[in-house]
């Protein structure tokens, strides 16, 4: 793997799991009635929270791993079935109304109060574990093994991914109501089921890595890498 399918596979896992699109909706309902400085600033805050706790994961995850004597190909596999779980859940649910009743009491609040105190409220369970959840943080680990190979450019491509996907999400809930207009209900329902498929997808190929590392010849390279055989 080289160091632009690092990237762009990292990126798409990511993107994919914590959903900016699709968690437009919770994020409008949870926000609901509020100025437009306040959303912003609570769209910030969670956008640090994501920063800080997945890089905090990518420099320590595989020490963890290590520590309890969890090997990469055993947690590429309890990965993957996370993951697939997670995606076949967008697939099938519909999560538009989740935080519907979430916003009350923000009169005469200033942006800076209103978003501490928003902020606090969506920690658990908007924050985590629906944008940060087991899914996220496994994907974060075993990119972080993957980019081991590359040295210190492949720790800061880490970085750079985990920061592009935080800046997104925070773009993304600031442009929450333009979006919202534009793709109705039933685009953004479309976009969650899409983003669960190649979740699914994503998954099935973790768990596909995951059993060829622990095995021999039980999984096929073209598998295991199958744009890789290409080459």
């Amino acid at each position: 793997m080289s160091q632009a399918e690092l990237a762009v596979n990292f990126f798409v896992a990511l993107f994919a799991l914590i959903d900016p699109i699709g968690n437009v909706p919770l994020f409008a309902a949870a926000t609901l009635g509020a100025a437009s400085a306040g959303r912003r600033m609570v769209a910030v805050y969670i956008g640090l929270f994501v920063l800080a706790f997945l890089v905090f994961f990518y420099f320590t995850g595989v020490s963890l791993l290590e520590f309890f004597g969890i090997s990469m190909p055993a947690f590429r596999i309890a990965g993957g079935i996370i993951l697939f779980i997670l995606g076949l859940d967008m697939v099938r649910d519909d999560f538009t109304t989740m935080f519907a009743d979430a916003a009350e009491g923000i009169e005469n609040q200033s942006a800076r109060v209103y978003a501490k105190q928003r902020f606090e409220r969506l920690i658990v369970p908007f924050a985590m574990p629906l944008l940060i959840g087991p899914g996220a943080i496994s994907t974060v680990i075993i990119y972080a093994s993957e980019a081991k190979e590359f040295g210190l450019a492949g720790m800061a491509i880490g970085v750079g991914v985990i920061a592009a996907v935080s800046l997104v999400l925070v773009a993304t809930f600031w442009a929450a109501p333009v979006i919202s207009k534009v793709l109705g209900r039933i685009g953004m329902s479309i976009v969650v089921r899409v983003l669960g498929l190649i979740l699914c997808a994503l998954a099935v190929q973790f768990v596909l890595i995951g059993v060829g590392d622990a095995t021999r010849g039980l999984i096929r390279a073209d598998a295991k890498a199958p744009y890789a055989a290409d080459k």
